[in-house]
């Protein structure tokens, strides 16, 4: 049988994530920030990201192709993909990968992954998924954790593009919440293609005819930012997800910018200051405090099934 988003039991969404899937996930979206600044140099920016998104989305129809798995068919489902792939894809590849041009890779991996903390306020007012006081003072201390990092760690257009492509991929996952019926593996495929023909599009436009320097570094890079990090995150992602409640995958999110920050410190010997290094424990205390060691926002007692599907993949890198 096909996984459907919004799929899952009372039991399924009472469990734990994986550890050891989780932490492979994590550290291959974290990769995708030296990835992106070491295809820069061989590729224009939206080439870069357009040509990502495609291959991750081509690999996955491949998938779905060969296993048969249902294609929608309506005009309204295809409306809703559509959207999904101009915010999770679209919209958030092109300030992701502007945001590691425009920034240390450290300082846009922290920035990039802020979803779990602009999660929680949206989930609470569409999904009714509660915040308490202690959740509330966590996410105060998050965001001036936030501006600590973005303003001298970096400022500028950098730090805002990153944090717009975090908000890209809240705004994507919150949209997945309410696409019940869609097979996991063909919504993937198919919101990255049309997501990825867009960016080709708006390429086209803005930066030419492509001129890339097909080298093996870049090869290199452009298969594992599309095939690992792309596609083979959005399926272990998605198996995840259709067992484990939100609060309960948001806190794995938060090793991205942790790793990210030691990748820019061993390989690229970048030297956070101080205050970044500040604004990230404020940043990864708070996030912490709001999605541990508390009962799971709007759930009830043990065996009960909060309302709503379960949440789509992060977009790191990527959706």
């Amino acid at each position: 049988m096909a996984m459907t988003a919004g799929a899952g039991d009372a039991r399924g969404l009472n469990r734990r994530p994986s550890p050891l899937r989780m932490l492979w996930i994590t550290a291959a979206l974290s990769v995708c920030f030296l990835g992106i600044q070491w295809g820069l140099r061989d590729a224009p920016l939206l080439w870069f990201a357009a040509l990502r998104a495609l291959l991750g989305g081509g690999a996955l129809a491949v998938v779905a192709v060969f296993q048969r798995r249902p294609w929608p068919t309506s005009v309204g489902a295809w409306g809703k993909i559509t959207l999904l792939g101009v915010v999770n894809v679209s919209l958030a590849f092109a300030a992701m990968f502007a945001g590691v041009a425009g920034l240390a890779t450290g300082i846009a991996a922290v920035l990039s992954n802020a979803q779990p903390l602009l999660i929680l306020l949206p989930a609470w007012l569409l999904f009714g998924e509660r915040i308490t006081a202690r959740t509330g003072v966590a996410l105060g201390v998050g965001f001036i954790g936030l501006l600590v990092v973005s303003v001298p760690g970096g400022g500028g257009s950098g730090a805002l593009l990153s944090l717009l492509a975090a908000a890209a991929v809240t705004a994507g996952t919150l949209m997945v919440r309410s696409m019940t019926g869609f097979d996991v593996v063909v919504l993937s495929a198919a919101h990255f293609l049309i997501g990825g023909l867009l960016l080709a599009g708006a390429a086209l436009i803005l930066e030419g005819p492509p001129t890339i320097d097909w080298t093996p570094r870049f090869v290199i890079v452009l298969g594992f930012l599309g095939l690992v990090a792309t596609a083979a995150t959005t399926l272990a992602w998605f198996v995840e997800a259709q067992r484990t409640p939100l609060a309960s995958l948001t806190v794995w999110m938060f090793l991205i910018p942790i790793f990210g920050l030691l990748i820019g410190v061993i390989l690229l010997g970048e030297r956070p200051a101080g205050w970044t290094w500040l604004g990230v424990s404020l940043v990864l205390v708070s996030t912490w405090v709001a999605v541990t060691k508390q009962r799971i926002p709007g759930a009830g007692p043990p065996g009960h099934l909060s309302a709503g599907p379960p949440p789509d993949i992060p977009s790191d890198g990527s959706t």
